[in-house]
């Protein structure tokens, strides 16, 4: 079966639940929990529990070392769920409506001190579609200025950098578990190797995925 790039809600239509009821189960102040009573395609009806989120972006930023080798900017941050000490690359919740594209520069400038002359967006990627309507928007950072960072109270992390075939290793031995980080590291093989390409725009303007 070959895809098509956008799915008909006729060629859905077997598939497709539609929301009859919605409860509200949880209010905090990151993440709101719903359920959902559902019309099945059948008739029948069931119910969906699921994380509203306000979504996120990722940013992987690309750094010259003096030594010509190119390398990718990363994090080293406790998460307390997984009670471990996670790599991954930068990344942040969105406030409200925020512009994603600036999200990403203030996401950057804040947790990691550096700013980039040049950005261009990879791609979206749902992490959780089981349960959460969560999106990280997956943005590409060049030609970085390091700078202060500005952490939110209580966040602590540690900034690192690794060459594109340290970073694969990891993700291959197992070092690297954090899915969006997984996923990301498609973007940036393809990129590396030039099967995929990237539309860069100076630091201000919209960027979109070539």
């Amino acid at each position: 079966m070959i895809l098509p790039r956008a799915t008909s809600s006729q060629l859905d239509a077997h598939l497709v639940e539609r929301t009859v009821e919605r409860e509200e189960l949880l209010s905090g102040n990151f993440l709101h929990v719903r359920r959902d009573t559902v019309a099945l395609p059948d008739g029948g009806h069931s119910t969906r529990e699921y994380v509203v989120h306000p979504g996120a972006v990722m940013i992987v930023a690309l750094l010259n070392d003096p030594q010509g080798d190119l390398r990718v900017v990363l994090e080293r941050q406790y998460r307390h769920p997984i009670g471990k000490v996670m790599v991954e690359f930068p990344a942040g919740k969105r406030d409200g409506d925020e512009d994603l594209l600036l999200c990403a520069q203030r996401e950057l400038r804040e947790e990691t001190g550096y700013r980039a002359a040049e950005w261009a967006h990879a791609g979206t990627l749902h992490p959780l579609i089981a349960y959460s309507d969560e999106f990280i928007d997956i943005w590409f950072a060049r030609g970085l200025v390091a700078g202060e960072r500005a952490l939110d109270p209580g966040e602590f992390l540690d900034v690192v950098t690794a060459t594109v075939p340290e970073l694969l290793q990891w993700c291959r031995e197992g070092q690297v578990t954090d899915g969006k980080t997984l996923a990301a590291c498609l973007w940036l093989q393809n990129i590396v190797s030039g099967a995929w390409t990237l539309d860069w725009q100076a630091d201000g303007d919209s960027a979109m995925a070539g």
